[in-house]
């Protein structure tokens, strides 16, 4: 009994330990090499950021289109109620 609780508290200490060293690491740099933030490079492909709206209009489309079917879809199955 007296050997399964020294255990857990060695497991526990030890434990507590390793987690205190894991968050002692040194920290980065204070400053980037070369400059703050933007003062790199330019991306690749551009200055600019990528070409959205293309992307955009296609989802519309094919959004109108959907609804467009399930509208039609929606009508006909509505007739044939009332036919009957």
């Amino acid at each position: 009994m007296k050997t399964k609780y020294l255990r857990n508290i060695i497991l526990s200490l030890a434990y507590i330990l390793a987690v205190s060293l894991t968050f002692a690491q040194p920290s980065g740099p204070s400053d980037p090499p070369g400059g703050g933030p933007g003062s790199g490079d330019p991306p690749v492909g551009g200055g600019e950021g990528a070409p959205v709206s293309g992307g955009m209009f296609f989802l519309l489309a094919a959004g109108l289109v959907y609804g467009g079917k399930k509208l039609f879809d929606l009508s006909i199955k509505n007739e044939d109620q009332v036919e009957r």
